[in-house]
């Protein structure tokens, strides 16, 4: 009897140092870490990462798309899933990498909310019936933020993108928040440290070159209202590339706006290349027609010296497209420079280390592409031929 209860305490031991040790475990993997979010917010999160998020707001899915996993998503917004009935479709024409990418993995996906444009606020509802432990999410107002998390009951982290695209310090600390909220540091910073080499990389190549050149970029902005008017003082790819902004001396306010087509027309003179972001085309043709004099008079149109960069902002800014833009314009203002640059296999480099897949054939099939980058006709593609 005595060598029996011996036994049976020996076994109750062993059993409570197993489920001891599994308490532990449990403990650390639950464990908790408070973090600041792009918009200052202080919020608690799992120091072990999640694997069901959604993702909601312009930009947000393209950003996690970029360190996360597309199986760790709980749903996504109706305008990155093809199977959504009455999804928003004002972007089918324009190339999203993170879209192409990802499109087979977002099908079936539950609804987290509509997107798009015209979606201003977060559909709590339809986040809630996805059941995620975590929401990323590109609306930045602070109260709205807290509010989502309060009625949700999980974090949401809120991020940034910037005003200068890819080379934002926005865009880079909100990239760097996600690998550290979803235990992908490793590839947040892979990626940070891709994009550092590129800027390097152009800086490098350009910052003892001089040129007389001046050039002139229209086409940014927001997808729907963009135009061969709108442009930008204090450009950050140009400034990066030392390409001469003919708008710096045009405009008092930094940033992306419109000129005044009085300006720009005085202006056209002075012009010695123009680039066009594709997402103005579908608004320029129109113009073109009621007026195909409306170039009349730019030198760079005149002499040839037009050139076609892909759509970088659709449903908030492709950094991966704003960064290949950036190669391109280069490589057009600089062409010894960048003699050894091969845009398309650039452009899949770019894709690779943001996408983890090459997409450039695929973004060039785009019908809003009109064929990738290229020295364009404006008369063809204006005119609608191209």
């Amino acid at each position: 009897m005595k060598r029996k209860a011996i036994l049976a305490f020996i076994t109750l031991a062993m059993l409570t140092s197993c489920g001891g040790a599994k308490a532990s475990s449990d403990s650390v993997a639950s464990a908790s870490i408070t973090i600041t979010d792009a918009n200052g917010r202080k919020v608690e999160i799992k120091s072990g990462g999640y694997r069901k998020i959604v993702c909601i707001g312009a930009g947000a899915l393209r950003m996690y798309s970029y360190v996360g996993e597309s199986s760790w998503l709980a749903g996504v917004e109706d305008i990155d899933n093809l199977d959504a009935e009455g999804r928003p479709a004002m972007f089918d024409g324009v190339a999203r990498p993170y879209f192409i990418a990802n499109q087979d993995s977002f099908k079936g996906l539950a609804s987290c909310g509509k997107g798009g444009p015209a979606a201003q606020a977060a559909e709590a509802e339809k986040i809630l019936s996805c059941n995620p432990d975590l929401v990323i999410s590109e609306y930045e107002d602070v109260e709205k933020a807290d509010a989502l998390q309060k009625q949700l009951g999980i974090p949401v982290i809120t991020l940034k993108y910037g005003t200068k695209g890819v080379f934002d310090q926005a865009a880079h600390d909100s990239i760097s928040l996600i690998g550290k909220v979803i235990g992908r540091e490793e590839k947040a910073n892979a990626l940070l440290s891709y994009i550092d080499t590129a800027t390097k990389d152009l800086a490098a190549r350009t910052q003892n070159l001089t040129s007389e050149k001046k050039a002139y970029i229209c086409g940014l902005g927001n997808w729907g209202t963009t135009n061969h008017l709108m442009t930008a003082k204090n450009f950050e790819p140009f400034n990066v590339a030392h390409i001469t902004n003919i708008a710096d001396s045009l405009l008092s306010n930094p940033g992306i706006q419109s000129i005044d087509k009085e300006n720009l027309v005085s202006a056209y003179k002075d012009i010695d290349v123009m680039f066009v972001d594709a997402a103005a085309v579908k608004n320029i043709r129109p113009l073109y027609a009621e007026d195909p004099t409306m170039f009349e008079g730019c030198k760079a149109v005149a002499s040839g010296e037009v050139y076609l960069l892909m759509a970088y902002n659709a449903y908030y800014t492709n950094l991966e497209i704003n960064l290949a833009n950036t190669y391109y314009s280069a490589k057009v203002y600089y062409p010894e420079a960048f003699a050894d640059i091969d845009i398309k296999a650039k452009l899949n480099e770019i894709t690779k280390a943001f996408n983890g897949k090459e997409l450039a054939n695929e973004i060039y099939q785009y019908p809003q592409s009109f064929g990738g980058y290229q020295k364009i006709s404006v008369e063809a593609l204006f005119g609608g031929t191209k």
